[in-house]
């Protein structure tokens, strides 16, 4: 077993630390308008930003960042059409993606390139830079939260009442898709294209049965978040699972006893 003096060890810590708090009130906006489709099809766009990044040799972060930023201007504007219930273009679009970007890399990747780390990720290997990416990246993203957050919020209570109170859905939708985007595309590093979403939406599901207010919501999220995270990286060192997977055992354990409290109390 390692010991959490470890610089990877610490480096992986920081690293779901800073996703965890970031992700945490993005989450809450994710269930509250029930997006966790639009949030997988973005993630498995991620896997044509990897093949990208690799046949031109750059960052494959700012690649799968790019790569996510294009699928959400793609999903603006499916979300726009009529020709097809929204559902079913989501459909279309996620599995296109994954499809496209598994076969784009395994055509381009080098012997060096490891798949199963973009699909199940591997907190255990994030470097300086990955926190870099997190925390400068995470500061934009919560800024530009607290300037979205009332509209919304209510938005996601009431769209009508809130377009008739005249705010513009369009906007802070397509800014909220943007951000969700690029906090999942940075979220592939820690827990992998097919898990990210997990990440995002079940300390949200936490941290709802216990919450009154949506503020306080996006608090709880953030606390049942990182305490996943302890708990998933200490699973994962204690037992040699892969750091990803831990932590969203870790978070669906919390999840799970949340709602039996919740469901006992309504009794």
């Amino acid at each position: 077993m390692q010991s959490w003096p470890d610089p990877f060890v610490w480096r992986a810590f920081f690293a779901a630390l800073g996703l965890a708090i970031v992700a945490a009130p993005l989450g809450c906006v994710v269930v509250w308008r029930r997006m966790s489709y639009v949030g997988e099809t973005l993630s498995q766009a991620g896997l044509l930003g990897v093949a990208l990044g690799l046949a031109a040799s750059v960052d494959l972060t700012l690649a799968v960042i790019l790569a996510a930023i294009v699928a959400a201007a793609v999903l603006t504007l499916l979300q726009r059409q009529s020709t097809v219930p929204l559902d079913s273009a989501l459909g279309l679009m996620h599995h296109a993606t994954l499809a496209l970007g598994i076969a784009a890399i395994s055509l381009v990747k080098g012997p060096g390139i490891d798949l199963m780390s973009y699909l199940f990720g591997d907190v255990f290997a994030v470097t300086r830079t990955d926190l870099v990416w997190i925390y400068t990246g995470g500061v934009a993203v919560l800024a530009a939260m607290v300037f979205l957050w009332k509209p919304l919020v209510r938005l996601s209570l009431h769209e009508d009442l809130a377009t008739a109170e005249g705010i513009n859905p369009r906007l802070p939708r397509a800014l909220f898709d943007l951000l969700l985007a690029v906090v999942i595309a940075v979220a592939m590093k820690i827990v992998g294209v097919l898990l990210v979403m997990a990440f995002l939406v079940v300390p949200a599901v936490a941290a709802r049965p216990l919450s009154t207010t949506p503020e306080r919501m996006a608090v709880l999220a953030a606390a049942v978040a990182i305490l996943g995270v302890i708990l998933g990286l200490w699973l994962s060192l204690s037992t040699d699972v892969p750091g990803g997977p831990s932590i969203v055992i870790a978070l669906c354990t919390i999840a799970a006893i949340s709602l039996l409290a919740a469901s006992r109390t309504a009794r």
